[in-house]
C-alpha cells in the first residue's frame, strides 16, 4: 500500500514538475504565433497606425543584399510601402519552428509576399526564409528584435 501511495505522489509530482516547464514555453509560443498573425493581418489591411507593434524598439535586422537596418528604418519602409496605393501587397507566414528559451525565442519562417501591379494578370511572388529573435519585452509581450532573412532562387 505504502509503495502504491509512493509511486503514485512520484508519478504525480513528475506530471506536475513537467506540466509546470512546458507551460511558459507553451504561452510563450501561443503569444509569439499570435503576435505574427495580427502583424499579418495589419500589414494586409494596410493598417499602418499598428504596422510596427512587431518590432522591438531595438530591432536590427539583416536582409541579404541591403545594409543592416534598425526599427526606425524598417518602419518607414513598411508605412511608404502601404502608403502606396498603386500596388496590393500581402504577406502571409510558415512558421517552421519556434524555440523558446526564457525571455528569448527562435522562430525560423518562412514568408510569402505577393505584390499586385497596375494591370498586371498575376502577382509577382517572393518567398523569404528567415530567422526572427523574439523577446519578452517589459510588458510581457513578445517582439522581434533581430532578424535575418532573404529572398529564396
Amino acid at each position: 500500500m505504502i509503495r502504491n501511495f509512493l509511486a503514485t505522489l512520484l508519478a504525480c509530482s513528475l506530471f506536475s514538475i513537467g506540466a509546470a516547464a512546458q507551460t511558459p514555453a507553451g504561452e510563450a509560443e501561443t503569444a509569439i504565433r499570435g503576435a505574427l498573425a495580427q502583424w499579418t493581418a495589419d500589414f494586409n489591411a494596410r493598417e499602418a497606425a499598428r504596422i510596427c507593434d512587431l518590432f522591438a524598439p531595438d530591432l536590427v535586422y539583416d536582409y541579404r543584399g541591403f545594409p543592416e537596418r534598425k526599427c526606425a528604418d524598417l518602419c518607414a519602409l513598411l508605412r511608404r510601402s502601404l502608403a502606396d496605393r498603386t500596388k496590393q501587397f500581402t504577406y502571409a507566414f510558415d512558421i517552421k519552428e519556434v524555440i523558446v528559451s526564457g525571455d528569448m525565442a527562435v522562430v525560423r519562417l518562412v514568408w510569402t509576399l505577393r505584390i499586385t501591379l497596375p494591370g498586371a494578370a498575376t502577382p509577382v511572388e517572393s518567398k523569404e526564409p528567415g530567422l526572427d529573435l523574439f523577446r519578452r519585452q517589459p510588458d510581457g509581450s513578445w517582439r522581434i528584435s533581430r532578424y535575418m532573412g532573404y529572398e529564396a532562387p
